[in-house]
């Protein structure tokens, strides 16, 4: 990972500024090691795509959307090709008023301006009554209005719901009813369907869905077709692909990554607008999601 910083500035969280801006290039795969901050953190992702796994959770960051990572969260990032990223660390202070959990942000225009400055200002920007001060100001308000994406994968902790889950990042395109999966791991229907309500917060046909979403989203921010993802993700047609896509995202695919880049906000998500805490999606295959399960703590029976 390359870092853009000033000389003898190199932790954020030292930098006596209530906002610092720094550039982040990542050349290749890459996966920090767990880590947390003193302030609050926001990654918008200016080209490329990364994933965050933070808060039990996996989350998909597709260009120009950014996330928010409250004070003191832990946190890893993952970039599975070249990427960069903006990233601003905020005073605790400040942000006490934004979501206390993490969440996708819909950056609007204004708010892409404003980390775009923010990121090329020198760390140590003058204080007091300055344009930069008061920038601070407009950044906070739109934080604070910026919409959320259902972009988050609420991962389970119970072995055969992880074993499941193991598989289908394994294979996302096995289309195997809840019966036919409680077969393989060793569960009833019954047992399946409250173990994913009660860890994840939606139904095992949600949750598919969302790993699907998210897995769509990194590999057409890669470049892949929508052709290629829908067949990849087992999907008989690429028309049934993009009646999934918009009914979770409320846009096509091709139209979501113009409608982000362009700040249009428009589109009605079915069911979707929620706090940053609340359950939503990402991927794998083309993520190691595989090290990402495996890494958490040791499946409860």
């Amino acid at each position: 990972m390359t870092l853009a910083k000033p000389p003898g500035l190199e932790d954020p969280d030292k930098v006596p500024r209530s906002v610092v801006g720094l550039t982040i290039e990542l050349a290749s795969i890459h996966e920090t090691d767990t880590h947390q901050h003193k302030k609050a953190q926001l990654l918008y992702v200016i080209s490329g795509a990364i994933t965050v796994e933070a808060s039990n959770g996996v989350w998909t960051v597709p260009p120009h959307c950014a996330i928010w990572i409250p004070s003191g969260i832990p946190h890893v990032a993952r970039s599975t090709s070249r990427v960069t990223v903006g990233s601003l660390y905020i005073d605790p202070a400040l942000a006490g008023s934004l979501s206390d959990g993490c969440g996708i942000l819909f950056v609007q225009p204004l708010l892409r301006e404003l980390l775009l400055r923010f990121i090329a200002t020198p760390a140590l920007y003058p204080e007091g009554d300055t344009r930069e001060a008061r920038l601070v100001s407009v950044l906070l308000d739109e934080l604070q209005a910026a919409p959320l994406e259902p972009l988050r994968l609420p991962m389970p902790t119970d072995r055969r719901l992880r074993r499941l889950a193991e598989t289908l990042v394994d294979d996302p395109a096995l289309r195997f009813t809840i019966e036919e999966w409680g077969a393989r791991v060793g569960a009833s229907n019954r047992t399946l369907t409250r173990l994913f309500q009660r860890e994840t917060g939606m139904s095992f046909g949600r949750w598919r869905q969302q790993l699907h979403i998210g897995l769509a989203l990194q590999r057409l921010a890669s470049g892949q077709s929508v052709t290629n993802v829908a067949f990849d993700l087992g999907y008989e047609s690429t028309s049934a692909f993009i009646a999934m896509f918009r009914r979770m995202l409320g846009t096509t695919p091709a139209r979501y990554f113009t409608e982000i880049a362009e700040g249009e906000q428009d589109r009605e998500v079915p069911e979707m607008r929620q706090s940053a805490g609340a359950a939503s999606s990402p991927g794998a295959a083309i993520v190691d999601f595989k090290a990402v399960i495996r890494r958490k703590t040791k499946p409860q029976s």
